[in-house]
């Protein structure tokens, strides 16, 4: 799990006292060298990902944005709302519809949310976001873990229950599913 940024010497940011609200942190200066994420008050900071995490970052998007149907829309790292003070910024999304503009986009807008696992963000990925994006009820979440010699990815479902199940799994780097819409997405070592 990325540290809170109170606990890490290294992320320089503004004195602050008390939680921290979504307007704080969007009015924080623009730092491409890391992730600034807000959960309840509380600031996630986690570094970008190294070259395989890019890589397999633009390898999902793109394919995805390939497949795309023409009324939705393929981003990469976008500040998605959720309820309260909460704020993520996923590796890609796939949007409901295209043209978003602002600096947030509602969750509600969102169809399919993408993560690419690294060893900062693992455990926020696989619990905390995935909780929060079904509690959201973004309807698809796309896993890819790198950590292997062949990347593995899963897509996962919004059941009935509010509980992601999966419907679709890599095999030999190739990630094939026909919901939201059919894609393959070859995963690079």
């Amino acid at each position: 799990m990325a540290a809170p940024a109170e606990a890490r010497p290294d992320v320089l940011l503004p004195a602050h006292e008390g939680p921290w609200t979504l307007e704080d942190v969007l009015a924080l200066p623009e730092d491409n060298s890391q992730r600034i994420e807000l959960v309840d008050g509380m600031l996630y900071v986690s570094p970008l990902g190294n070259a395989v995490h890019q890589r397999l970052v633009f390898e999902a998007s793109y394919s995805l944005r390939g497949a795309c149907p023409k009324e939705f829309e393929t981003t990469i790292e976008l500040n998605v709302q959720f309820d309260g003070d909460r704020l993520f910024i996923p590796d890609f999304t796939v949007l409901k519809k295209r043209g978003a503009k602002g600096l947030t986009v509602p969750a509600a807008e969102v169809l399919l949310i993408g993560e690419v696992l690294s060893r900062s963000t693992k455990v926020n990925d696989l619990v905390l976001k995935r909780q929060m994006y079904a509690e959201a009820g973004v309807s698809y979440y796309l896993i890819i873990d790198p950590a292997q010699d062949v990347p593995k990815a899963k897509l996962f479902e919004l059941g009935d229950k509010g509980k992601y199940v999966e419907i679709a799994r890599s095999a030999a780097g190739v990630l094939t599913f026909d919901r939201p819409f059919p894609v393959t997405i070859e995963l690079p070592s």
